[in-house]
């Protein structure tokens, strides 16, 4: 198996079926958990000198933090259902305690924090839904913690791609500190494949081939992308949901397309406003 696939395992004391961190990962900034917690199970952490981004995948749960507490928040049971999640931000220097009300899935989405921001709940009314793309790379965008809204480092967003099509595409890359043409973020990909049982294809590739790897994803693994292009595409059959984690040195969201490819995107436009 690729190192950079990290794949769900069974829960430990706490819940916790995948764990990344920006050692194990190798890199500077990003963090992303995973836990499933049974009804009536707690998970209490300490946020230390990170900004933390719950999002509440399935089930419904009670929330607190030092100043804040929330009741029966969460409303889908399957991510599938493509509603916009409940979220929970969590600055540093904080805890949050979670309380499972039904059996509940949620990823812990982690970068270094300044303390700027208080914690606050991310309702699904404030999560931003859009259509990107066009013809067999369109896909569906929740919007959760994109860099209009206030936190210190973390971006965070929820696609899915429909059977057959394509998204991160056409590919994309975020490796270089060069603004304002290209930012540079760490990223890593939560997938989640419908039916279970089906997979996803991502390739993960740099312009000079020393990274050039193609990927075969399973329900509930991770892929880390430290750099290069990374698209994604969900074979026929499969739909396929991914939540997106990123963080750099600059918070904000500035890409290169691989030229080889970017014509696509033109093309598809056009297409779709005929």
């Amino acid at each position: 198996m690729s190192d950079l696939i990290i794949p769900s395992h069974t829960p430990d004391e706490e819940g916790k079926v995948l764990s990344i961190s920006p050692e194990s990962a190798g890199w500077k900034y990003v963090g992303f958990e995973v836990y499933a917690l049974q009804k009536g199970k707690t998970l209490k952490k300490e946020t230390g000198d990170r900004e933390v981004c719950i999002v509440l995948l399935t089930g419904k749960a009670h929330l607190s933090t030092k100043t804040e507490k929330w009741e029966n928040i969460g409303e889908r049971m399957d991510v599938f259902e493509k509603i916009p999640p409940y979220s929970v931000y969590v600055p540093p220097g904080d805890f949050y305690e979670v309380e499972a009300v039904t059996d509940l899935e949620l990823a812990v989405c982690l970068a270094p924090g300044k303390g700027t921001h208080p914690a606050r709940l991310i309702a699904p009314e404030d999560v931003g839904v859009e259509m990107r793309g066009a013809g067999n790379i369109e896909r569906k965008i929740h919007n959760i913690l994109p860099e209009q809204k206030p936190a210190d480092s973390l971006l965070v967003v929820e696609v899915f791609t429909p059977e057959g099509n394509w998204s991160s595409y056409p590919p994309h890359k975020h490796d270089q500190d060069r603004l304002p043409e290209e930012s540079y973020l760490e990223e890593t990909y939560y997938h989640k494949v419908h039916p279970g049982h089906g997979f996803a294809v991502q390739r993960v590739y740099t312009d000079d081939r020393s990274l050039d790897e193609t990927l075969i994803v399973r329900n509930g693994d991770a892929v880390l992308v430290p750099k290069g292009y990374h698209p994604v595409a969900a074979p026929p059959g499969y739909e396929i949901y991914y939540l997106n984690v990123m963080a750099g040195p600059v918070r904000t969201w500035k890409f290169r397309n691989d030229p080889d490819h970017e014509w696509v995107m033109e093309r598809k436009l056009a297409a779709k406003q005929l």
